[in-house]
């Protein structure tokens, strides 16, 4: 609340949100990142926080329970976001899984997966697919270890962006080329920059996704109880695009986001005492 009344006091507009659902998977207990499907219309990806196996679950904006798929190569060792991209070879789109996790900041290297994006389950007993095997690309960060629960992955060049959560008191905006994927060993990101938002934990301001539009000019960045906007210039920099939008009245768990159309976003939560993660849209005015 404190973050919203903050926002409103400067003249930053609310979003129009609607619930869509809830997750109905018993075994989606915490969705940390959300993508929407292209190839398969009306189908999301989504995955849990720490805790589960290489694991991304079929759903769609009612939460219906669509099954699971087990990532080939891959570990769980705290995935906190998923986009969809350009392959890094350039055959058709891949999933990105960022096992990025790291609220210690402790971690060496973290990973990326890549995935050519599977057919979906079609029910929820059918839990035996498996994808193609994954391809992987371990990071590290020019200054040290960062907790990353966001990315995404441009379609103009292919790169992976990675957005910090802010614990060490700014937001960092990293990039990974993709001619890093051909690398053997542990990859050195590239800061781009520090981006305008300041986080404040007492007011939820601490990111937790990001997503960028299909056409590639728009990038949203979320915390717990805002929306940021920016336009991508060349080399990968963030230039601000209108005033954040506040997410006032939705859960403080909320992390997932990415683009249903060009105006329209998804928003997933994770479970919390009153029930299962939620899934809603929002609309915001820039």
């Amino acid at each position: 609340m404190l973050a919203f009344l903050l926002l409103w006091q400067n003249g930053a507009p609310a979003a129009v949100t609607a619930r869509a659902g809830r997750f109905q998977s018993p075994r989606v207990v915490e969705s940390s990142g959300v993508t929407v499907s292209r190839a398969h219309p009306g189908t999301l990806w989504t995955h849990n926080d720490s805790g589960d196996g290489p694991y991304l679950y079929a759903t769609d904006l009612r939460g219906t329970d669509r099954g699971a798929v087990r990532v080939s190569g891959a570990r769980a060792v705290d995935w906190e976001d998923i986009a969809l991209g350009p392959c890094p070879d350039g055959r058709g789109d891949c999933l990105y899984i960022g096992d990025t996790g790291d609220n210690l900041e402790r971690r060496n290297s973290v990973t990326v997966y890549a995935v050519p994006e599977p057919t979906p389950p079609m029910t929820s007993a059918d839990t035996q697919r498996v994808t193609a095997a994954a391809l992987t690309l371990t990071l590290r960060y020019p200054d040290g270890a960062h907790d990353v629960e966001a990315l995404y992955v441009s379609p103009r060049d292919t790169a992976v962006y990675l957005v910090s959560k802010g614990r060490g008191g700014s937001v960092r905006l990293y990039r990974a080329g993709r001619e890093t994927w051909s690398a053997h060993h542990p990859v050195t990101a590239d800061l781009v920059q520090t981006l305008p938002i300041v986080p404040d934990r007492s007011a939820g301001r601490l990111v937790t996704g990001a997503a960028i539009r299909p056409a590639g000019d728009l990038v949203a960045i979320r915390t717990y109880t805002e929306i940021y906007f920016f336009t991508p210039r060349p080399g990968g920099r963030l230039t601000p695009s209108g005033k954040p939008c506040a997410l006032g009245g939705l859960e403080r768990v909320g992390e997932g986001i990415d683009f249903r159309d060009d105006s329209t976003l998804v928003l997933t939560s994770e479970a919390d005492p009153l029930g299962p993660g939620t899934i809603d849209t929002a609309r915001c005015s820039r």
